[in-house]
This record gives structure tokens, C-alpha cells and sequence, in this order.
């Protein structure tokens, strides 16, 4: 039997439908910008891996570091001990956030990265003896896939199956200078009851790359801070240079108390999620009282090997060669995004940063199940591109490894594959 044959009488593959799905594609090698699958075929792939691989696959120095780690220390429980690889880790990430951001606390993915910022809140209020548990959060929020992450995320066919399940939570509309004034209102009337709000800072990734401006988030948020409400920064896909900047966070005038990472962190090389916070947040847990701990953790927290993929990652990160490199793909996708807005079959054409989106015009309306997703999804692998559609949203985040040539290349062919479709 050949990969695929083996693969699907033992796999069960992610937001995928398996009895109507093609068989997966055998990947078998990742050089830079590159995929190779089992015959040979190599793609470029223009969505970074579910937008973790920030500098291209099996990065030479990344792989480096990790195996020099795996000779020296793989694993050891986080409870009780510490190690180098977290103390470099969390000091050199400190650096880089908010100065209001000064403790760390380690975890698996994007999902969890949530789900312990919304206990931090919670909890930060029961200790204190308040009863505050309300959330808010942004219609068309996605924070994951677990059940606190889901709780807070927009109500869809995702969720409708444990909608019973899910804790109530304020969903709001994105912040404009039309409707702030509103939603201040909105906000004012129920704010004692409102332990936290949690947002997706300037980008809605799998809502379609929907994005809102940086001054009325930060207008929002200094309200929400007028108000006693606990903001939490979910950065697991904005952050480590999505947004053209190192973080959402460098674009806002005010400071978040808690701030989610994963994705990027590691540059795709493995699992890891963080939860920073402010001391604020830290002290409200130090106690005489140990119920007043937070009772959270993952057999491998703050893993020695993750831990240095993401140093090495970060360190990737910050040298002048990608950072030049950031800055050519946001001027080359904002001089693209002109091509696109003459398209007639195109329309709202949005970009922050490296993050470049479109909406193909359909009789259907935006939708994730639009099926004009799946023949542009197809008609780009036959061209040697992974993308991969939102219903009818196109989107670009390629790995900042790419050259202006390989980005010319996909732009060529979204036009060619575009005019092939009347939508």
C-alpha cells in the first residue's frame, strides 16, 4: 500500500469531511518556501502550514538548536523544576511585549494559551471574593477549539453541537468610529458584571480575515480599562511579525492584561503555547491559601525542546535579514492588493502586514462552505500552491523566507486562476 492508502485506513484529518474528501497529499520533504510529496511534485506553501511556519520547513539552525537540546535535557516536569530553555525563553519575550507583561505561563497550543487566560480572569476575580464571570468577545471571534476557547468564539455549525455546553458569553460587534459610541453603551450598562473581554487583535483569521483598525481597538480598550474589565490579547496568529510589526500589540495605545501566543512561536517547528500576564494578575494568586492557586497544567509544559525551537525562532525573527524580509512582502502584497481591487470578480481587498485577503465575488455570499473555495483550492495545487480558501475568502501568509520572485509567482497565477472562474 502506498501512503495514502495507509493513511486513510488509520487517519482522521482536522475540519475535514472523510467520507467526501480526496486523499491526503503524502508530504515527504520541506526545504524553505517548499513542500515535496511522495513523487517528487514540490509546493509552495502560501499559508505557512495553518500560518506556524514563520521562516520555511526544517529550518537549518532551528533544527540545529533543537537537536543540540535533545543530547542535553528533552524533558522535565515543569512543577518544582525549571530549566534554561524556559528562563532564556521567558526573558526574551518579556522583552519584546507590552511592559506591563511580566510573568509567563507555558502551555501546548493556541486552545489552551486560552483557556488558561480565561481562568487568570476568573479566578483573578474569585480570589478576590468578587463575583464577576461574564465574558465579552467579538461576533465572528474564533480563539479554538476547546471548550472555553469555543465559549468564546462566534456561535456557528462549528459549534451548534455543544451550544448547550458552551458559558454564556457578550458577543459585540468589531469597534468602527461609526458604532463605538454604541458599544460603549452597550458595555457601560452590564460592565460589573463583566470579568473579562478577549479580542483578536486588528485580525479575525478563520472568521475571513476580517480586520479592524488599530485606533478604535485601542478606543475600546482604554473604555473596557475605565470599566475594571480584565483584556485579554489573543495573539496566537498576529504575533511574531504577522501584522508587519512584531505584534498587534505595537500598534495600540493601550496594554492588555493578558496576552495569548502560539502558532508562530516556535516558527512551526513544534507545539507550544504561552500566557503572559500582568503582576497584577500574578498577585492575585499569591497566597497563604493554597485553593487560591492556579490549578493548571500540561505534562509538558514549557518543554526544553520547544522551548528552544522558539528561541531560536525569535532569534530568526529579529535579525535584519527577515525583518527586511517582512517588509518586502507587506510592501509587494500592498502593491498587489491594487491589482486585485481592479479585478471585477474580486472585491473588498484588505491587508495588514504579510496578511493579504480578498473576497471572490459569488451569487452565495461570503460563507466557509461556499464551494467556490474548494475549485480554487484544487486549481492552485495543480500549479504547484497550498492555499487554502475560507469559502470564498483568498488569503496570502506565506513564510517570510519568500522571494520577490516566488511571491510574483503566486500573484501571477491567483490572476490566471481567477479569470478561469466566473464565480
Amino acid at each position: 500500500m502506498n501512503l495514502q492508502e495507509r493513511d486513510k485506513l488509520v487517519n482522521w484529518h482536522p475540519y475535514t469531511q472523510m467520507k467526501t474528501a480526496k486523499d491526503a497529499i503524502p508530504i515527504v520533504k520541506g526545504k524553505g518556501v517548499y513542500l515535496f510529496d511522495e513523487n517528487g511534485k514540490q509546493y509552495i506553501d502560501a499559508v505557512s502550514s495553518w500560518w506556524v511556519t514563520l521562516h520555511g520547513h526544517a529550518h537549518p539552525y532551528i533544527a540545529q538548536k533543537v537537536s543540540e537540546q535533545l543530547y542535553a535535557l528533552e524533558q522535565v516536569i515543569f512543577a518544582g523544576f525549571t530549566h534554561e530553555p524556559a528562563i532564556q525563553l521567558s526573558e526574551n519575550l518579556l522583552k519584546l511585549l507590552p511592559d506591563n507583561q511580566e510573568k509567563v505561563f507555558y502551555s501546548d497550543n493556541g486552545s489552551t494559551a486560552v483557556e488558561v487566560a480565561l481562568k487568570m480572569c476568573i479566578q483573578f476575580a474569585y480570589n478576590q471574593g468578587k463575583e464577576k464571570t461574564k465574558i465579552l468577545a467579538f461576533k465572528d471571534a474564533y480563539h479554538g477549539d476547546t471548550f472555553g476557547a469555543m465559549s468564546v468564539s462566534g456561535r456557528s455549525v462549528w459549534t451548534k453541537p455543544f451550544g448547550e455546553m458552551l458559558f454564556d458569553v457578550i458577543f459585540i460587534d468589531t469597534p468602527t468610529s461609526d458604532n463605538l459610541e454604541s458599544l460603549q453603551f452597550q458595555i457601560k450598562n452590564i460592565a460589573g458584571e463583566i470579568v473579562c473581554f478577549i479580542y483578536e487583535p486588528l485580525v479575525q483569521g478563520a472568521a475571513g480575515m476580517l480586520m479592524h483598525n488599530p485606533e478604535d481597538l485601542s478606543e475600546l480598550m482604554k473604555f473596557c480599562k475605565e470599566q475594571n474589565i480584565l483584556l485579554i490579547q489573543d495573539e496566537v496568529f498576529t504575533g511574531f511579525g504577522r501584522t508587519g510589526k512584531l505584534f498587534a500589540a505595537d500598534y495600540l495605545t493601550e496594554q492588555p492584561d493578558i496576552m495569548c501566543f502560539s502558532k508562530g512561536l516556535t516558527g512551526g517547528t513544534m507545539p507550544m503555547g504561552i500566557t503572559t500576564s500582568s503582576n497584577e494578575i500574578f498577585n492575585a494568586f499569591l497566597s497563604e491559601d493554597k485553593y487560591k492557586t492556579l490549578f493548571h497544567g500540561h505534562s509538558f509544559t514549557a518543554n526544553p525542546l520547544a522551548c528552544t525551537a522558539a528561541l531560536a525562532s525569535m532569534e530568526i525573527l529579529l535579525s535584519k535579514e527577515t525583518q527586511q524580509n517582512i517588509n518586502l512582502i507587506t510592501k509587494k502584497h500592498k502593491k498587489f492588493s491594487q491589482v486585485l481591487q481592479q479585478n471585477p470578480q474580486v472585491e473588498n481587498v484588505r491587508q495588514t502586514g504579510t496578511i493579504l485577503a480578498w473576497d471572490l465575488k459569488t451569487k452565495h455570499g461570503t460563507s466557509y462552505f461556499n464551494t467556490i473555495g474548494k475549485f480554487f483550492y484544487n486549481e492552485f495545487l495543480n500549479k504547484g500552491i497550498i492555499m487554502r480558501p475560507l469559502g470564498n475568502v483568498m488569503y496570502l501568509v506565506p513564510p517570510y523566507c519568500i522571494t520577490s520572485e516566488e511571491l510574483d509567482y503566486i500573484y501571477q497565477t491567483i490572476v490566471q486562476v481567477v479569470e478561469t472562474k466566473t464565480c
